[in-house]
């Protein structure tokens, strides 16, 4: 991707992976630095997890049931990245395996997971990439169970001001980044994320006003080719 929204409007950037790395996740995904990785990831140390007190305990146990409880969930974004430039969207979550991260006009790019992959669309080159669920840092969200152990390691565990934070890796590959779920304390709810991505750059995704256990049509989450449905149209 050659631009992104910036506050004052399409502006370029140096880096083509930046809306990808929203579920790096993603969250996700990634967003993703997911389909196509935008340069090689650095070589990184294994990932050291956090100690495991009856609070830190606690609290893994408390993030584990309240993301385990969701089934559907909406919200308007706000997206951060390393940069500072910023873009707005809507992300769709159906549990177990499926997500939609739609940005605001003028942005066309679109992401969608449907159970087994994920897919980037590229709306400035009109192509798509895709990668399996499991090889993203997207697939902790879909899965049907999740769990904070196993192949998930917990680097971090922080409270501030409210806020309780958990930082995750994936226990056989923490090169592929970190995940920082943000919650809100009172009442619990998870609020925003971020991606450390491969490249070292970090994005930020803020839901707001999420909903959850709405309805939600299964069409969209599979991925169409926009060109393709102008063509019948």
């Amino acid at each position: 991707m050659k631009t992104i929204l910036s506050p004052t409007g399409i502006t370029p950037t140096a880096r083509p992976g930046t809306v990808r790395s929203l579920l790096a996740a993603t969250v996700a995904a990634a967003a993703l630095a997911l389909a196509v990785p935008a340069a090689p990831a650095r070589a990184a140390p294994a990932a050291s997890e956090v100690a495991r007190t009856p609070e830190v305990a606690a609290d893994l146990a408390r993030v584990e049931a309240y993301l385990n409880g969701i089934g559907t969930l909406r919200s308007r974004f706000l997206q951060v990245a390393d940069d500072g430039s910023s873009v707005k969207g809507t992300f769709a979550l159906a549990r177990p395996g499926r997500m939609r991260i739609d940005y605001d006009p003028p942005v066309g790019n679109f992401i969608v997971a449907d159970g087994r992959f994920v897919y980037f669309w590229d709306a400035e080159l009109k192509q798509q990439s895709n990668a399996p669920i499991g090889s993203t840092l997207a697939d902790f969200l879909l899965r049907p169970q999740i769990s904070l152990s196993g192949d998930v390691t917990v680097t971090e565990v922080a409270h501030d001001g409210g806020v309780l934070e958990v930082t995750l890796a994936q226990t056989k590959d923490p090169a592929l980044g970190r995940l920082t779920l943000v919650f809100e304390e009172r009442p619990f709810a998870l609020r925003k994320w971020r991606v450390l991505d491969a490249q070292g750059l970090t994005t930020e995704i803020s839901l707001l006003s999420p909903e959850t256990g709405v309805e939600l049509k299964d069409e969209q989450f599979f991925f169409r080719d926009p060109t393709r449905r102008r063509e019948r149209d």
